[in-house]
């Protein structure tokens, strides 16, 4: 069951609030539409309801608010727009990826491709699939965690006629499995063929809410379409004739030269434009949409003028249902059966004095942050492309410096000349770190209706260690590749191992994961990818001179000796072996490359914090007992 009660949308300023105490429910085992024309709210409403947006209200969810629900993804199914996912990812690694993050097994996605027809196309990458072929896997990942509720904001619109059958198919499935099925729709005619109920709104507020049936019979009408190039005429012999047979029919005309015949048939049409000489180009039967009517507060009987069809210059009569003002209602709002045809708002329990204020709170993170982010990284090509760059661009400099013979060993292994400010290695982890955030705020897979990213604890430290881990492997890489291209192409005489080969080894995995860790932060604080490549290029340009200036200094001093004096003060005493270690550590980042990162990277973990912080902590303030000031 789902219930939306006193839905009211934060107004912006100038305008009316979007959606204005709406509450209406959804039903189990039902197929609901949330019906009415672009800009009534139905988006909005939608939002309102799954706490996307500030507002006032309450939706349940089975009895419980979206907040309130441990694990949304396995009891809330939503589809808002197309898949926020990244264009050159296959639809198999897309669902896997986000089976890590609702927690679900990786072999859900592979019975939902089956489930939704795309099974043959597991393969395909996303940027590459038709627009129907993309809802198909957005419906796919609403139902990955098996949901009870399903919510869709137009999952037809844009379709063919055979892909929206299917796709109403589907939902018609879930609503038999006991599902709830809520989806918004324009489409007066989807909604009365494809919806067990039709929640009518119109301007944020409710105009009707019935079944599929007085739906039909209230809201849809047969029609004549005529179009000719004498309407005017066409239209005065029509309805001269009716009235001297004292027939009951209705002529609206439409622009284009276009009329709409309410109560004939296109066979009496067609008689009386040839009787008259009147050339016809388009004569069809349809069904007519009479608009929705406006809601009333005295819900007394029903003007026999109802809304306006739409393109119509007049306005054509809706027929009312029967209607009784005085019927008793139940608890839940609903009448007690009698007036169920009246296509205006059925009398309601009225809603709390109190609405509940609904917040936009910050998006969950994954429940399996590695997995995910595993899968994210290894899910696009981008990532093998870059390394593979890098690979061959840093056996490149490799040979280019040992040729020359004045660059040191290590130097020449890390293809790092003194020309360039970071060897490829460390650009190429600073990239990658860069693309990890970089592309979640550009392809927002984890909260789409948000448009960002959460700033969740367990994300971060998993993207830091799953770059860290690429930062590490990428300099490994670089050595043993550009070692063994430098002993094929120079024999195996030139290459031996330093003394120093462990401080080097800690220093230049130091380097390169300090490197991908600024990249990501950056990407992170300042939400684009170009920002954590600039912050990474930073450190060397920008930030290792004025360390330099520092550490340099007439006054400085040296910390020899610091091991020692640190095992002095701790008790228990260390193993004299661990002096060696924090030594190594010390010298990393007592360099002036390491001092530069270190630095950069504290003042990043800083900026991150507190913008993931910025808008959660508010000031409220205290209201003293029996005074209305603010203490």
């Amino acid at each position: 069951m789902l219930q939306a009660i006193g839905l009211t949308s934060t107004p912006r300023r100038g305008l009316r609030a979007a959606v204005d105490d709406l509450t209406f429910e959804a039903r189990p085992g039902h197929v609901t539409a949330l019906l009415g024309v672009p800009g009534s709210g139905k988006t909005a409403a939608l939002r309102l309801m799954l706490e996307l947006d500030a507002g006032r209200g309450v939706t349940y969810f089975r009895g419980r608010p979206m907040h309130r629900i441990p694990h949304p993804a396995r009891e809330v199914g939503v589809l808002l727009g197309d898949v926020p996912g990244h264009p050159v990812r296959t639809v198999r690694g897309q669902l896997r990826m986000l089976c890590a993050a609702g927690g679900v097994p990786a072999a859900r996605a592979d019975e939902l491709l089956e489930l939704v027809g795309l099974a043959g196309l597991r393969d395909q990458r996303i940027g590459t699939l038709s627009l129907g072929m993309d809802r198909r896997l957005a419906l796919a990942s609403a139902l990955l965690g098996d949901p009870h509720t399903l919510v869709l904001d137009d999952p037809t619109e844009g379709l063919a006629p055979s892909e929206g059958c299917w796709v109403h198919g589907l939902l018609q499935s879930r609503a038999a499995r006991g599902g709830t099925v809520l989806y918004s729709t324009a489409d007066p005619k989807e909604a009365a063929r494809a919806a067990d109920r039709v929640v009518t709104i119109d301007g944020g507020r409710l105009v009707a809410d019935q079944d599929a049936y007085d739906f039909s019979r209230t809201r849809l009408r047969p029609r004549v379409a005529v179009r000719t190039p004498h309407a005017a005429r066409l239209a005065a012999v029509v309805s001269r004739e009716a009235r001297a047979a004292r027939r009951s029919v209705e002529v609206v005309t439409e622009a284009g030269g276009r009329l709409a015949v309410y109560g004939s048939s296109c066979a009496e049409i067609g008689d009386t434009a040839f009787r008259h000489g009147l050339p016809v180009h388009q004569l069809a039967e349809e069904i007519g949409d009479t608009g929705p009517t406006a809601p009333r507060g005295d819900m007394g009987p029903m003007d026999p003028d109802g809304s306006a069809d739409p393109g119509a210059s007049s306005t054509p009569a809706a027929p009312a249902g029967p209607t009784n003002p005085t019927a008793p209602t139940d608890p839940a709002g609903r009448g007690s059966g009698k007036g169920e045809g009246d296509p205006r708002p059925v009398a309601r329990a009225s809603a709390p004095q109190s609405v509940l204020p609904i917040r936009r709170r910050p998006a969950r993170g994954p429940l399996h942050p590695l997995r995910y982010e595993l899968r994210r990284l290894l899910g696009v090509r981008t990532t093998t492309l870059i390394m593979a760059a890098v690979l061959v661009v840093s056996v490149g400099l490799s040979v280019l410096l040992a040729r020359n013979g004045h660059a040191p060993l290590p130097k020449v292994l890390a293809a790092w000349p003194s020309l360039l400010p970071l060897p490829p290695a460390a650009v190429g982890a600073g990239l990658l770190g860069a693309l990890s955030f970089g592309d979640e705020f550009r392809y927002p897979a984890l909260a789409a209706g948000r448009g960002t990213v959460p700033r969740r604890l367990g994300l971060l430290l998993a993207k830091l260690a799953v770059s860290a881990g690429v930062a590490v492997v990428l300099a490994l890489a670089v050595v043993l590749v550009s070692a063994e291209t430098l002993r094929l192409v120079y024999g195996h005489g030139w290459i031996h191992v330093p003394p120093n080969s462990v401080s080097l080894g800690v220093s230049w995995a130091a380097l390169t994961v300090g490197c991908a860790w600024a990249g990501l932060l950056a990407a992170g604080v300042f939400r684009v990818t170009t920002a954590g490549v600039a912050a990474v290029l930073a450190v060397p340009v920008l930030v290792v001179p004025l360390v330099q200036m520092v550490l340099t200094g007439p006054g400085s001093r040296p910390i020899a000796g610091l091991p020692a004096r640190l095992r002095e003060l701790m008790w228990p005493r260390w193993p004299h072996e661990t002096d060696r270690w924090i030594a190594l550590a010390v010298g990393v980042v007592a360099h002036p490359v390491g001092t530069a990162l270190a630095l950069s990277l504290s003042v990043l973990v800083c900026a991150y914090l507190f913008t993931g912080l910025h808008g959660r902590v508010r000031w409220r303030p205290q209201r003293a007992a029996g005074s209305g000031q603010a203490s």
